[in-house]
Parts: C-alpha cells; structure tokens; sequence
C-alpha cells in the first residue's frame, strides 16, 4: 500500500484510547477522522461549524436537546453549526467525522475530554 492510501480498519485498530480522534486524511481545509467511542461524551457546541458523523460499526445516539438521533453501521448525520448535542454509545462505536483543520472535539465545552487531533502512526 503506497503512502497516500489509508485503510480505515487498520487505523481504527491502531488506536486503544476511546473519544481520541486520529486525522485519517485532509481534504482541502477538512480533516476526515477515526476514533472508537463509549460511554457518554460531553454536551457542546460548534458554533462556526456543521459536524458529520459516520458510524462504521456499533450504534451511536447523539443526543440533541429536542431529540436523540439513533445511528447504525453505514448511518450519516450531520449535526448543524450551534445545535448543542453529546454523543453516547452504550457499546464501543467506530465512526468517521468530518470537520474543517483545527475543530476541536468537545467543542465550546472544553474541559478534561478535550483531546488534540492525534496523527495515526
């Protein structure tokens, strides 16, 4: 595999620590990232941002204070610029995000959650 292909179930088997993103890839001003989810994450906000999420294995719920959106493997939501949501997975969810450079996970929250975009090895 040449150094400009990147197989997703070899980097999500890379990463051992859950709500730590690892960029993947950038595209234009975008990183697309992997990360292993469980447990409940923090209520936030991306107010200058919209958020994708796609699950690739498991079942992810991200909580919106209106609803809960219940998503399934190959499922995509995309949580709009300023919506305040947490996501939860009961059991350990792979996902991919999308988000531009520099987006940070918990987002207008902060706190001890946040984690700096990890670089695959």
């Amino acid at each position: 595999m040449s150094d400009d292909v990147r197989n997703v179930q070899q980097a999500l088997a890379s990463i051992t620590e859950h709500w730590q993103p690892h960029r993947l890839t950038s595209i234009n001003d975008y990183d697309v990232k992997v990360v292993k989810l469980q447990g409940e994450f923090v209520w936030h906000t991306h107010p200058d941002t919209d958020e994708l999420f796609m699950v690739l294995n498991g079942e992810l719920t991200i909580q919106l204070r209106d609803r809960d959106v219940v998503l399934g493997p190959d499922d995509v939501f995309v949580v709009p610029r300023g919506v305040e949501h947490c996501p939860q997975a009961a059991g350990e969810v792979h996902a991919l995000l999308v988000e531009p450079r520099g987006t940070v996970n918990t987002g207008d929250a902060g706190g001890e959650m946040t984690s700096p975009l990890r670089e695959l090895d």
